[in-house]
């Protein structure tokens, strides 16, 4: 991968490759556009990639919600007619500029929720438990990480959530007073559930992504992404970054909400791959979710991973939370299944931790899913979100 300060690490000929699958030939990719016709209406429009070519599937869908709802999704990703908006290349020129200018990608979703599931990995689950120990106190984290790693002992990866030797655990860390609300959703027999976003304001591929400008510890969260339709059922998956502000959210997990939904702290894409033949829930199940940092201002880079295997609830059980008989989702939703990465690799300091700086290249990526590439900004700096439900329907209905 090209360094940050290289002037073509973002240029569409390295990104077109790079943001794809390894087999990118035979898979049903499908994603959404931002257009201007030529009466200079604009707004989005549901694609699906052939060869290198974006299709506009707007005249059969008029939503992806609506896509990944058909039965026929693969004659329409296939051979569907529709018109040509343009080569990926072009696309992705237009995406990764510094004002986007039509057409460029989208999120992939629109108006699904966007649902999280948190703390799904004994990893992130020690991680948790530090920041709410820190109270959101970075300088604290390294000293309470040897304290809370002594108290809880054992690997906490070998232990079912919910199972009887979990609640032996509880009882036993209660007694010590090491209990935690993190440890409670995470080898409790209840996963931690909460809206990341709102629909239709995710970012996609190549937009900046932001942070509250009241967080000075933070973090990318490179996820796998699940697209469910509104019957429950997984139809796809794409890769998501969960921005997370450590400080806030370890103040008080009732900052959650302040903490999860700012302008631009979710990001999605850069394609929805849909299931098939081809790929399915057992490639979600072992997939490894690659993440790379970039720094603008310091040479900075760190790499790490996330192994599906070693999550701590099967992605279905994490669906089934989410979506039943207490809860349904007309629309559908999007659920980010959580991560085992959480860095601690020192950067302004020893002891001192991770946290982004302001122009930080954040790239996820997994083979079967290709490369989900933003930049980090201020979430008070980036364009507000202004496209909601009422614009999309006042968009649709000039069509």
């Amino acid at each position: 991968m090209a360094p940050f300060n290289d002037p073509d690490s973002l240029s569409p000929q390295r990104q077109a490759g790079h943001c794809l699958p390894d087999d990118a030939d035979r898979a049903l990719l499908v994603g959404r556009v931002w257009l201007e016709s030529a009466g200079g209406r604009a707004g989005p429009a549901p694609v699906a990639l052939r060869g290198d070519t974006l299709v506009d599937l707007s005249r059969h869908v008029a939503t992806m919600a609506d896509l990944l709802e058909r039965d026929d999704a693969t004659w329409l990703v296939r051979e569907a007619p529709g018109d040509s908006i343009g080569t990926l290349d072009e696309v992705l020129a237009n995406s990764v500029a510094g004002t986007p200018k039509p057409p460029y990608l989208l999120a992939p979703c629109d108006v699904q929720a966007i649902k999280a599931c948190g703390v799904t990995f004994a990893v992130s689950l020690l991680e948790r438990v530090i920041e709410e120990q820190a109270g959101g106190d970075l300088k604290r984290a390294a000293e309470l990480r040897e304290e809370i790693q002594a108290l809880i002992g054992g690997d906490l990866s070998r232990i079912e959530p919910g199972s009887a030797e979990a609640m032996a655990l509880k009882t036993e860390l209660q007694a010590r007073g090491g209990w935690s609300q993190y440890m409670e959703v995470g080898i409790g027999p209840d996963a931690e559930v909460f809206s990341k976003a709102q629909p239709l304001s995710a970012v996609g591929h190549g937009a900046r992504v932001g942070l509250h400008p009241a967080s000075r510890w933070n973090n990318p969260e490179p996820e796998i992404v699940l697209a469910v339709d509104a019957e429950g059922q997984v139809r796809g998956a794409t890769l998501g970054n969960d921005v997370n502000l450590r400080d806030i959210e370890g103040r008080s997990a009732l900052l959650l909400g302040k903490a999860k939904d700012n302008n631009a702290s979710c990001s999605i894409g850069p394609f929805i791959r849909l299931f098939d033949e081809h790929f399915g829930i057992d490639d979600v199940r072992n997939a490894r979710v690659s993440l790379r940092i970039e720094g603008a201002d310091d040479d900075f880079v760190l790499e790490g991973e996330s192994d599906m295997r070693e999550i701590s609830r099967d992605p279905l059980d994490l669906v089934a939370q989410t979506y039943g008989a207490h809860h349904q989702y007309p629309d559908g939703f999007m659920l980010f299944l959580g991560t085992m990465f959480s860095p601690i690799q020192d950067r302004d300091g020893e002891g001192q931790g991770f946290t982004h700086h302001v122009g930080d290249r954040v790239t996820i990526s997994t083979s079967r899913l290709g490369a989900l590439t933003n930049v980090v900004d201020r979430s008070d700096r980036l364009p507000p979100w202004t496209f909601g439900i009422r614009a999309l329907l006042a968009h649709l209905g000039q069509r």
